[in-house]
């Protein structure tokens, strides 16, 4: 296995860090190929702008069409030209991050912002009267496998499906279906650890076991059985799914799930 880790935490001391080197040393142990992405150490620029385009910006910038023309002419920012191969080379792709706000830290949104470009995670494949492109389970990452692994400073109860937070799932919702699953990454269940603001005891020692065991288990999990766009779950070209597909009582997100 090759794995890349997209680590995005400003302390190395923190928990996330600590589930990261966990991450680098369990799967080396285990004879896999492992890079890592540590956007804070990187001083990973964030926003994107006219800079990351040079001659093929648009004025005024339009990003669409002005990071599709630098990906398409290899004209795109060194940074993002090493991350977007990192991807090519991954066979897995592991996020490390805190859960802040409801969403990943502003570092990591940079970090897809800018790498997933125009031309490479989306708008590939035929747009026609019965193809929308080729996203959704299909794309230029398609054959690959992601996974979050997210501290979140609350407990269980708050993240469940009566909780005031809301459920996981759905929270992780536009993560794993709109940023992953989209240009066809399989999408791996989420390594969650709640309460995070007070591990206490041997509280991390669980942890920490539990990843080790997640870890060695990537390459036999099954991934999150999200429906793909272009073979016959949805009506073309509204996008909606046909209606008696859904499962008894399923609403929302989870609409898009096989049952």
């Amino acid at each position: 296995m090759k794995a890349l880790i997209v680590y995005a935490h400003p302390e190395p001391r923190s928990l996330n860090g600590a589930l990261k080197d966990i991450a680098v040393t369990t799967l080396e142990g285990a004879g896999h190929e492992v890079r890592v992405s540590d956007l804070y150490a990187m001083g990973w620029k964030a926003a994107v702008d006219a800079a990351d385009y040079g001659a093929h910006a648009t004025d005024p910038l339009q990003v669409v069409p002005s990071s599709g023309a630098a990906f398409d002419a290899g004209a795109l920012t060194p940074d993002v030209a090493a991350e977007q191969e990192k991807l090519l080379w991954a066979d897995t792709v592991i996020f490390q991050f805190p859960l802040w706000w409801y969403a990943m830290p502003a570092i990591l949104k940079g970090w897809v912002d800018r790498v997933f470009t125009y031309n490479f995670a989306y708008g590939v494949g035929v747009h026609d009267a019965t193809r929308y492109g080729e996203r959704y389970g299909e794309g230029t990452l398609r054959g690959r496998r992601a996974v979050l692994s997210v501290t979140v400073g609350g407990p269980e109860s708050h993240y469940s499906d009566r909780g005031i937070n809301g459920p996981i799932e759905d929270l992780l919702f536009p993560i794993h279906h709109g940023i992953l699953y989209y240009p066809g990454l399989e999408v791996l269940p989420p390594f969650v650890l709640h309460g995070t603001d007070r591990l206490a005891g041997g509280a991390f020692e669980d942890a920490a076991k539990a990843w080790r065991e997640r870890l060695l288990a990537l390459e036999t999990t099954e991934p999150i059985a999200f429906r793909r766009q272009n073979f016959g779950d949805y009506e073309i070209p509204s996008l909606r799914l046909k209606e008696g597909l859904e499962a008894p009582g399923r609403t929302g997100f989870g609409l898009h799930v096989r049952a």
